[in-house]
């Protein structure tokens, strides 16, 4: 017998808030993947594990029609939470603050519904529930571990604060940014701070190349990109008379196209170098590559759209946000393999539910369960 829609809802919004009391950070989800799994075990869904806390589940496993995959994230983040609600974080400063709680359990709920209504799949669906998208590469580990294997094409969704809820963006291309960071090592000469004539002060450098890479996107990124480089670190903590041998800088850039990486790299080095070579002292550059874009391959994204119109109305489409955001998502390794699309999906409706996400205040918004677990239904094929 089917279990009514509303108790489906109501048990996947019980889920979720059990979820958002365990967090785990990535790689470490192990309470939260044996859950998910309990959950898929009581469904009769078969289940094997990837990438460790990964877990990849399919239904209509034998059907010859199209093979779709449906993902969700799992992992938290290292935020002491304070959003106020009765179902807070219950692991000090780990939080579900980008709401990873809530699509792991809207893919719960989509796993019940997809389950009573198998026989009229059109072909088979797999359910990725996905570790360590925070930085993690959790989606590189999962198709190293085969999650992909037979996939014809994969869809995704993130909940956006900033968009409100009954509108989403799901373009064709670009939908989020890639992004890396780098530190920035200044190695000078310390001494004392009465005979700076005697020192190569790596702070006066640090804070000359903190304000000479303000113009590496005005004048060397073409106005028509949209790129990000943000200094948000610096240390050369010393004595109050004592200039210190080193200072050390980190930052972060987001770029709307992923070819622009290599060009902003090599200038953030350059301008770094030179500017220490000018103070008479010396830079070591270092660049953590971290995502690609999130490119939206265009057939799968009017499909993606075609859902959303389906159950948000014609005016689902949000016109107020620039595409891409600088945000960045390792879904991107998926859509580098197969094609597929990921849609940003508002979930603002007052107040507490416009935090933005990693804030601590944040929480997500449960009203967004119903409405997702309808939209996946009908990009696996349920009309």
């Amino acid at each position: 017998m089917s279990q009514p829609w509303d108790n489906l809802v109501e048990a996947a919004t019980t889920l979720r808030r059990e979820l958002h009391q365990y967090p785990e950070l990535p790689w470490a989800e192990h309470a939260t993947a044996q859950r998910l799994r309990e959950q898929l075990d009581a469904l009769g869904i078969a289940w094997r594990v990837c990438a460790d806390t990964g877990t990849v589940a399919t239904l209509n496993a034998q059907a010859s029609g199209r093979h779709i995959a449906l993902r969700a994230d799992i992992d938290a983040l290292p935020i002491e939470e304070d959003s106020g609600a009765s179902w807070s974080s219950r692991h000090s400063g780990c939080m579900h603050a980008c709401g990873h709680d809530g699509h792991a359990a809207t893919l719960i709920g989509a796993a019940r519904w997809l389950k009573q209504h198998e026989a009229s799949l059109p072909g088979p669906v797999t359910l990725l529930f996905q570790p360590a998208e925070e930085g993690g590469h959790g989606a590189k580990k999962m198709i190293e571990d085969g999650a992909l294997d037979g996939v014809d094409a994969i869809f995704g969704w993130h909940n956006w604060p900033a968009i409100p809820l009954g509108q989403a963006v799901c373009p064709d291309g670009p939908v989020m940014s890639a992004n890396g960071t780098f530190r920035i090592r200044v190695i000078g000469q310390g001494g004392h701070a009465s005979q700076p004539e005697l020192c190569r002060d790596p702070v006066l450098a640090a804070a000359a190349i903190t304000l000479a890479l303000q113009q590496v996107v005005s004048r060397r990124i073409a106005p028509q990109k949209a790129a990000v480089v943000s200094l948000t670190s610096i240390d050369a903590a010393s004595g109050d008379t004592v200039i210190p041998n080193q200072a050390l800088l980190g930052g972060s850039i987001r770029l709307s196209d992923s070819a622009l990486r290599e060009p902003l790299e090599q200038a953030i080095s350059e301008i770094a170098e030179h500017t220490a070579n000018a103070y008479g002292v010396r830079a070591e550059v270092e660049h953590i590559r971290r995502y690609d874009a999130t490119v939206n391959h265009a057939d799968c994204a009017e499909q993606y759209r075609q859902a959303l119109a389906c159950e948000f109305g014609q005016a689902w489409e949000h016109q107020q946000i620039d595409i891409p955001i600088m945000a960045s998502e390792d879904f991107s390794y998926y859509l580098q393999q197969i094609p597929g699309a990921f849609a940003l999906v508002g979930s603002a409706t007052g107040t507490q539910t416009a935090w933005p996400c990693h804030s601590p205040h944040y929480d997500f918004n449960d009203a967004l369960i119903a409405p997702m677990v309808r939209i996946y239904s009908r990009l696996a094929g349920l009309a």
